[in-house]
């Protein structure tokens, strides 16, 4: 089985004193102490997030590694991913991000890793990743479409609710057609697909759901995806 769990926002990096949905991710692998690899590339390998990356995941049943192409901490790059059963890639810069992996060849070996099985979630950057299209965010830029590696049909946009330019940006590409219909993701809300369909939509926050855009002649239509709260 395919397994894709992308994270509007949430998990150990925005919500450090709530886990849960970290705690989902991990419940999806059949071994009872999975192999986590955390990649930071997003945020030029920030020690700091990857240090709380191991704080919060050395709390939970897994075993965690991380990925560095900034201080290579690997022999070789595709024996080392595909050793691990999760994949979890962090927030940042998008479009950085997916340049490096580009360069490095990383976009192959994540290709490689979902059909293998891995198990392949993140949180913003983290989430655009896996589908066609994503709506990213420049410092002090308007937001635009960046491609992504097209493993999930259409496009995404994260933290819906939790940055005010994102909903408005999102809904005027999808109606002018600049953009594919698509999941928008609140923060605290993931969207799990599996074998490239959507199972299902859970979060860490009462309030935090999941959505599909699309346009109906000049009309976008946003329909709320049932949410299931993990507390």
């Amino acid at each position: 089985m395919k397994q894709i769990i992308a994270m509007g926002g949430g998990g150990f990096s925005m919500e450090p004193d709530n886990l849960l949905l970290d705690e989902y991710v991990l419940a999806q692998s059949p071994e009872k102490h999975p192999k986590v690899c955390f990649i930071p590339t997003a945020s030029g390998d920030q020690d700091n997030y990857v240090e709380r990356f191991y704080k919060a995941f050395n709390t939970l049943s897994c075993i965690p590694n991380h990925l560095s192409l900034f201080q290579p901490n690997f022999k070789d790059l595709e024996s080392y991913i595909l050793e691990h059963d999760i994949i979890y890639v962090g927030g940042g810069n998008t479009r950085n991000m997916l340049l490096l992996w580009k360069e490095w060849g990383v976009d192959k070996v994540l290709k490689a890793a979902y059909q293998k099985g891995v198990i392949l979630t993140g949180l913003s950057a983290g989430s655009i990743c896996w589908f066609e299209e994503g709506l990213t965010d420049p410092l002090n830029a308007p937001l635009y479409k960046l491609e992504g590696l097209g493993l999930l049909q259409g496009s995404h946009c994260p933290h819906y609710d939790g940055e005010n330019k994102r909903r408005p940006a999102y809904r005027e590409l999808i109606r002018n057609g600049g953009i594919q219909a698509g999941y928008a993701a609140d923060d605290g809300a993931a969207i799990h697909f599996k074998d490239g369909q959507l199972f299902g939509v859970v979060s860490s926050r009462p309030n935090a759901q999941a959505y599909y855009l699309k346009c109906k002649g000049n009309t976008v239509i946003e329909e709320s995806i049932a949410t299931k709260f993990l507390g």
